[in-house]
């Protein structure tokens, strides 16, 4: 046929319907309008499992808006123009970007395949904004966990981790400022900042930098109050940059990841920038030179037992794959798809506390590591830094 726009619509349908793979779903939306409108959901099996793709930064003279996505399945990167997130530091939940400007500080839920995007209390909303507001403004928000997908549901939460003390808030639809979470019966009198967020059996459970597990049911009687559940055997009172928590899922049950490292020369250049006059004392700043960037050495893994409240450290997840960066926390069965390593952990540079203050940003510290003998290895063999957004891991999902 020499157009193939001609197509008969119930082809195409019958076409769409036999795609498993997004990459194919959103290469047949893209060729011309009449495949565009075949491309719909009912006519895609949208409820596969999905394995998170790489998506790499932006180019600074980026006029198309377009960003790549590598898959770690095939090998192929997909190309795909995202405008309403050019400039913007993205994080990722469920395959949705919550974006933040870097000059206004404005957020967003933005599905990056389908251009949805849903407004937000600005970040000035929150409680006590003036006193624990970002040195960037585009780094006030930390980590964001969706309860729910937003494009099946309007009835969904979105929890943060937020401002210069990592407090956690949420924001429902329909409301016009953050809620921000109180914490109770947790130990002593220690600054409380939380590392990282899950939402698991209709409720939100945080990690904190002292390796506490607080639950918090945003539903219940008291949703703004969180409590202590559990508590990471012999974990230390200070929390270390080289130490990050995170928490997620796997196969029905709770884990916290404990990613160890350190600051070591990395031996590609990198620009300070000079720091802000009046948000930091300078003579309690650490001097850098330019090579010094944050590396990753080691992985640690705890199963939660929530009725017993401790955590037991395992070696072994089985067929599950964790995703660990600047996005939701989550596990996949390795052996549904193919390239991906069980027992492995896949991850990006999230350590914005060391990239932030150079000009060419994160995106060294990656890698994939095995928990069976603690060795590392690449996912991705090219170099793309960006102090905005560097590489972060995203599910691709219709909208």
């Amino acid at each position: 046929m020499a157009n193939w726009s001609e197509l008969q619509s119930d082809v195409l349908v019958h076409i769409s319907r036999h795609l498993n793979l997004i990459e194919d779903y959103l290469n047949f939306a893209s060729v011309c309008k009449p495949w565009r409108h075949v491309a719909t959901k009912s006519n895609f099996n949208s409820d596969l499992p999905r394995v998170p793709w790489l998506m790499l930064p932006e180019g600074d003279d980026n006029k198309s808006c377009c960003r790549e996505f590598f898959s770690l399945c095939n090998g192929m990167i997909l190309k795909k123009r995202i405008p309403k997130a050019r400039g913007k530091r993205c994080l990722e939940s469920l395959g949705w970007f919550i974006t933040v400007g870097k000059d206004e500080g404005e957020i967003t839920l933005l599905h990056p395949f389908s251009g949805v995007q849903i407004e937000l209390p600005h970040q000035n909303t929150t409680e006590d904004y003036a006193r624990y507001k970002t040195r960037y403004i585009w780094n006030f928000i930390h980590k964001a966990v969706l309860s729910a997908d937003p494009s099946k549901t309007s009835d969904y939460v979105l929890m943060v981790i937020e401002g210069e003390k990592m407090h956690l808030s949420f924001w429902k639809p329909g409301h016009l400022r953050w809620t921000r979470v109180r914490i109770e019966n947790f130990l002593g009198h220690r600054r409380h900042r939380h590392r990282d967020v899950v939402y698991f059996s209709g409720k939100f459970y945080a990690v904190d930098w002292q390796g506490q597990v607080l639950v918090c049911d945003v539903t219940g009687a008291d949703p703004t109050k969180a409590q202590r559940v559990a508590q990471l055997p012999n974990s230390m009172d200070i929390y270390h940059m080289g130490e990050e928590y995170y928490i997620l899922e796997s196969l029905g049950s709770l884990f916290v990841v404990v990613r160890h490292g350190g600051l070591c020369f990395s031996g590609i250049p990198l620009t300070p920038v000079p720091y802000a006059h009046g948000v930091h004392n300078e003579q309690e700043v650490p001097e850098f030179n330019g090579h010094l960037n944050f590396q990753t050495n080691d992985f640690r893994v705890y199963k939660v037992d929530l009725a017993a409240g401790k955590l037991t450290e395992t070696r072994q997840l089985g067929d599950r794959a964790l995703f660990l960066g600047a996005n939701a926390s989550l596990s996949v069965q390795a052996s549904q798809f193919p390239g991906i390593k069980p027992n492995h952990i896949y991850f990006t540079d999230d350590c914005y506390e060391a990239y932030s203050d150079y000009e060419e940003g994160g995106g060294l510290d990656m890698g994939v590591f095995n928990l069976s003998n603690g060795t590392f290895d690449h996912h991705y063999k090219g170099l793309f830094l960006n102090r905005f957004t560097p590489p972060i891991w995203v599910t691709p999902t219709p909208c």
